[in-house]
């Protein structure tokens, strides 16, 4: 599993990061100052940081320092917005740069990203009765191969990525079909119904109100 340090000294947006990226299936530890997360990568091995500039103890920069001689990948996370802050991070070796507030959609497609750059990201995906290889970008269920479109391999990949999380609409279409969601359009529902039915997720891939859907996974 996944190893994911979150360095972030807001305890209420620790906890969304934390219950958020636990959900899509990553191993999470928390640290809430500087000092204690350099405590936490002196005795762990992390796959990925989520690194906030403005720490206690210890600032996210001057831990950045320290974190890039091991090599392991870090994300900043903060509240400062200037291009000059964004380009001193990425400098210093971080993989990505997020300002809050974020959608936290948005943060674990950029923590999707960083690690499959770093080839970090399984392959083979598990959940609700289906067997996802990413890498051949094959479906089965119970061995048999299920047929997909495109669109609908994308749309799967994305609830599979992100259980128990409400996905709006426009959400799926953006991330599927690119663009801005239009308006008095059925494609989203029309292709969710079909993939449900092919995979077997009637009972599985909720609708929330008419906003989206949530897939509903077991613990």
């Amino acid at each position: 599993m996944i190893n994911i340090l979150i360095v972030e000294d807001e305890k209420p947006i620790s906890d969304l990061l934390r219950m958020s990226l636990t959900k899509a299936g990553y191993r999470c530890t928390c640290a809430y100052d500087g000092k204690e997360a350099e405590n936490q990568v002196d005795n762990s091995i992390y796959d990925l940081i989520i690194l906030d500039v403005m720490l206690p103890e210890i600032s996210g920069f001057e831990l950045m320092e320290y974190i890039s001689t091991l090599g392991t990948p870090v994300i900043f996370l903060t509240a400062k917005n200037s291009v000059n802050d964004r380009v001193k991070g990425l400098k210093m070796g971080a993989e990505d740069y997020i300002v809050k507030p974020f959608d936290i959609l948005e943060l674990l497609a950029r923590v999707e990203n960083v690690l499959r750059r770093h080839g970090k990201l399984e392959k083979i995906i598990n959940i609700c009765g289906l067997e996802i290889d990413t890498s051949s970008m094959v479906v089965k269920r119970g061995g048999e191969v299920i047929p997909l479109t495109k669109k609908e391999y994308d749309i799967l990949l994305l609830f599979a990525r992100n259980p128990k999380i409400v996905i709006y609409k426009s959400t799926i279409y953006e991330h599927v079909w690119g663009g801005e969601y239009p308006d008095n359009t059925r494609t989203v529902e029309l292709h969710v119904q079909r993939l449900k039915k092919k995979v077997g997720w009637n009972d599985t891939l909720k609708r929330v109100y008419t906003v989206g859907y949530r897939l509903e996974v077991q613990d």
